[in-house]
């Protein structure tokens, strides 16, 4: 870190506390202020303790900056989502300006630290039944539509930062025309799909265990109005949970069913609604390599490419299914022989 960044990071420290100490409702001890977590943004998150109404809590302290962030979205979605009687955190206090806001605490306990064969059922039909309550409650014009194209420039972080960046090669023309077939299937596909409320990260480091009202909600700030199968590619096809081909078309089942009985348009039969899914998920995971590599090349956060074995192997798994995916699949076998054989490639 330079010492112009460690200086900026001092001084936002410094604003962080004036805020905090101009707060008189939860009555907050500044000097307990720690680092909770970050995340693949810009945005950092604090734990601190505090008081209200005679009882002690600890609360969670966003901290966003600006211009790379906008904590407004987080506002209006918390809202939103608690409206829907989904458990998410309230914002206690907020300075729009600054970037900060104060939150009640979901707990430290994240499904991806309790998920196990033992446990997996319950927790993924509680997420299930949270994310049906989100699509049944879903309207049109209320979030921003997740469109064909934003779609597609989600896609096209796969061969900027995967391809060009991570494997250090540069696609013929002929490649980039077969690349963008595989990406038209695809997005023939999802914009056919009916819409519902999007979370887009509903997944186990997103999802908290709770008491009550299972599972807690994070990380929704870029909630969309979208395809009805992502949601469920997020949860069964996470990047950092894997679970064997069986269970997940078990899950996806189950969701179907209860789906169709809360009157979701899902498609009619499961064999319609799963092609859908993998073809979601086929989008997601394409993006999901290019970010990592995005993380990984231009941010300096290494670990993210410890997770790229993960989602390529969804990745190479859906394309062998589909005679339109194949060529996607013949692209990354190639990819495999001419990419630059140091540094990180598959």
């Amino acid at each position: 870190m330079t010492s112009a960044s460690t200086s900026q990071d001092a001084q936002r420290l410094q604003d962080l506390n004036t805020w905090l100490a101009s707060i008189a409702s939860p009555k907050l001890d500044l000097a307990s202020l720690r680092i909770a977590s970050a995340d693949a943004s810009f945005r950092r998150y604090f734990r601190i303790d505090g008081e209200a109404e005679g009882n002690r809590y600890t609360f969670i302290v966003m901290d966003a900056p600006q211009p790379q962030e906008d904590v407004k979205p987080f506002i209006q979605i918390a809202q939103l989502f608690k409206q829907i009687n989904l458990t998410v955190p309230e914002v206690l206090a907020q300075d729009t300006a600054q970037g900060f806001l104060l939150l009640t605490d979901l707990g430290t306990t994240m499904y991806s630290h309790v998920l196990n064969s033992d446990t997996a059922h319950k927790l993924y039909l509680d997420a299930i039944d949270s994310l049906i309550l989100l699509q049944t409650q879903s309207q049109p014009d209320v979030l921003p539509e997740y469109d064909r194209e934003f779609l597609q420039r989600e896609l096209m972080i796969f061969p900027e930062w995967y391809i060009n960046k991570h494997l250090g090669v540069t696609l013929t023309a002929a490649q980039e025309a077969s690349l963008q077939q595989v990406f038209d299937a695809l997005l023939a596909n999802i914009v056919a799909q009916p819409q519902v409320f999007v979370h887009r990260d509903f997944h186990s480091r997103n999802l908290m265990l709770m008491d009550k009202a299972n599972p807690g909600i994070l990380d929704f700030q870029g909630a969309l109005y979208g395809p009805l199968t992502y949601d469920l590619v997020s949860l069964l096809r996470d990047a950092y949970v894997q679970w064997d081909e069986e269970m997940v078309l078990d899950w996806a089942i189950r969701y179907w069913e209860k789906a169709k009985k809360a009157g979701l348009p899902v498609a009619p039969d499961i064999d319609s609604f799963y092609r859908d899914f993998e073809f979601m998920g086929l989008q997601r995971h394409l993006k999901i390599l290019g970010i990592f590599a995005r993380l990984a090349h231009r941010d300096g956060k290494q670990h993210y490419l410890d997770d790229m074995p993960t989602v390529m192997e969804y990745v190479r798994k859906t394309s062998h299914r589909y005679k339109e995916l194949i060529p996607l699949l013949r692209l990354l076998d190639v990819l495999e022989e001419t990419a630059p054989k140091f540094g990180y490639t598959f």
